[in-house]
């Protein structure tokens, strides 16, 4: 691995210039450079970041690949990383045109990580030189204690899907939020909600109050609000100083809870673990926004290497190059889902329909489809809302707030099924659905959500851990269960107990015998679909695991009836 030449570094420098002046925001500083296959396999493992911390299992994954590599080969474009400086990475074999195309890719991600509201957990930190400090950590703990160093991160990246990455992004501003901000947040999201449980009718008249206020007196409306709310509710002023003070109101994920509340892990002769522990987090922590972010951030780099390469002069005389490389990072597929592909046509279509005006009531009271297709009032403005879109939204509410029916029908898209025809023996792909909220539905589906899970301390025993996971239709993994209740009763040091809600026996059995029904009748079936229209029947299970004995148990009042216990 080593840094690009002076000729290469140049054109980056230019492309630097013309994406300024495009618009892009972005540190003046960035380093590029020209890796082999050979470390490009021994980085990716380690999520591209050169200084994280050794553990065993990147070895493994490094054996994997070799092993992929030998029967296809394959060579990404490029890969950067959210790190002050930012660090790209590019293959040795690119000529310079394809050089300057790629460039343009990563000045876009650049400008994506540095901007967008999600990532300003990562704005004031050089993470590869964090990495580094605690890579050599670890290299001393492992000195110290052995092979128990990769133990503690076993059973620590078991749960680091669950650090409070919301938590943190409202940590990093509190400096900056004034206390009458705060005083709102606390009079409507606590105070209204679980004080006073007013109706929602009442809280949406307070809502509108608090806008009115604010209408007819900007600089002033705050404490005119809360003057009368003070008058309404004397004692509103004390709970809110109260609830400031009061360290219970910041919320701590497992990981925080484990460090602080473990008897085990607080121990002198343990503490090193805590440290331990931490990296893990702070690891997870950083790259949280980036699974938040796909689509968005991957469409918002496409775009850009496709505007301003299409301008630039290293285009010429290599269009059909171009061509043919971008098609095959732009194509849609049949079956599946290319985020490049939908981010990129998605961040157009929203600066296409904020031009013509598109963004409008007047536009969405028209039922016509020719006159909605024909309508444009040339606004303008579409530059400056992708701008503007780009630094508030994530993935999420970029999907559900602008996939509509235009967009769908303009690129073609649909959702595919896949059935089971028992007649000809086969699986097959077919077009089920041509909707935009069917396809908002699938690709919500494929999107980053981790579990729900909290301590509940009311539910505990004396020395117990119970956790409860918060469920929202997604059953947890089944068989990653037994081997993180073992990491966390070794990290706990008693009892660990898991609510969730699953499908019981009976309820999968029945599902069996109507798939199978429908098979005999039409012989076929699609899994999926049929799922979706079969109302669930969860039941409430507990988990306990007891020195290193995984019990399962139904505790919702049907299934004791079932008297169902399983043991692992």
């Amino acid at each position: 691995m080593e840094l690009i030449n002076q000729h290469t570094k140049k054109l980056m420098e230019d492309c630097k210039v013309k994406a300024r002046e495009a618009g892009l925001k972005f540190d003046k500083e960035t380093l590029e450079y020209i890796v082999t296959n050979r470390d490009l396999l021994e980085l990716s493992p380690k999520i591209m970041i050169p200084t994280l911390y050794d553990y065993w299992v990147h070895d493994v994954y490094v054996l994997q690949e070799k092993g992929k590599y030998e029967i296809f080969p394959h060579n990404p474009y490029e890969t950067v990383i959210n790190t002050r400086p930012a660090i790209s990475f590019y293959n040795d074999n690119n000529p310079d045109w394809l050089n300057v195309m790629i460039f343009y890719h990563v000045i876009g991600h650049i400008d994506f990580f540095q901007n967008n509201k999600f990532y300003r957990g990562t704005w004031k930190d050089d993470f590869t030189g964090k990495a580094l400090a605690d890579k050599r950590l670890m290299a001393k703990m492992r000195i110290d204690h052995g092979r128990w160093v990769d133990y503690l991160i076993e059973f620590s990246r078991g749960i680091d899907n669950l650090v409070g990455f919301h938590n943190e992004l409202a940590n990093s501003d509190e400096e900056r939020v004034s206390t009458e901000s705060k005083k709102v947040d606390f009079y409507f999201d606590v105070f209204l909600q679980n004080i006073k449980k007013v109706s929602m009718t009442q809280y949406l008249k307070e809502m509108e109050r608090y806008n009115e206020t604010l209408k007819k007196f900007p600089d002033v409306g705050e404490t005119l609000f809360f003057s009368n709310v003070i008058k309404e509710h004397p004692e509103f002023d004390s709970l809110f100083e109260k609830h400031v003070k009061d360290p219970k109101t910041t919320k701590q994920d497992l990981v925080q809870y484990l460090d602080e509340h473990s008897e085990f892990l607080n121990k002198d002769k343990n503490k090193w673990m805590k440290l331990v522990m931490d990296v893990v987090r702070d690891t997870s922590l950083y790259f949280q926004p980036q699974l938040r972010d796909h689509i968005m951030n991957e469409g918002w780099a496409s775009y850009w290497h496709d505007k301003l390469f299409m301008q630039d002069e290293a285009m010429k005389t290599h269009e059909i190059d171009f061509s043919i490389v971008n098609s095959k990072v732009m194509s849609i597929p049949f079956v599946g889902l290319n985020p490049y592909a939908i981010g990129w046509r998605l961040w157009m279509h929203i600066e296409e329909q904020q031009n013509k005006g598109k963004y409008s009531y007047e536009y969405q009271k028209i039922t016509d489809a020719k006159e909605r297709k024909a309508y444009d009032k040339k606004v303008g403005g579409g530059k400056e809302l992708i701008f503007r879109l780009r630094e508030d939204l994530n993935d999420f509410m970029f999907v559900n707030s602008f996939i509509d029916q235009e967009f769908m029908d303009k690129h073609n898209l649909f959702v595919v099924g896949q059935r089971i025809n028992m007649r000809k023996g086969v699986m097959e792909y077919y077009i089920r659905s041509k909707k935009a909220e069917d396809y908002k539905k699938m690709m919500v589906n494929k999107m980053y959500h981790p579990p729900h899970i909290k301590v509940n301390s009311s539910k505990a025993k004396e020395g117990e851990l119970y956790l409860d996971h918060i469920f929202e239709d997604k059953p947890l993994y089944k068989q990653f269960i037994p081997m993180t209740m073992m990491g966390l009763e070794y990290l706990w040091g008693n009892t660990i107990k898991l609510e969730t809600s699953e499908i019981d026996q009976k309820e999968m059995q029945r599902l069996q015998r109507e798939a199978q029904e429908i098979l005999y009748s039409t012989g076929m079936l699609d899994i999926d679909e049929f799922l979706s229209k079969q109302k669930m029947k969860y039941r409430r299970v507990l988990y306990t695991m007891k020195d290193k004995d995984l019990s399962k148990e139904y505790i919702d009042e049907e299934a004791k009836k079932d008297q169902y216990v399983f043991r692992w």
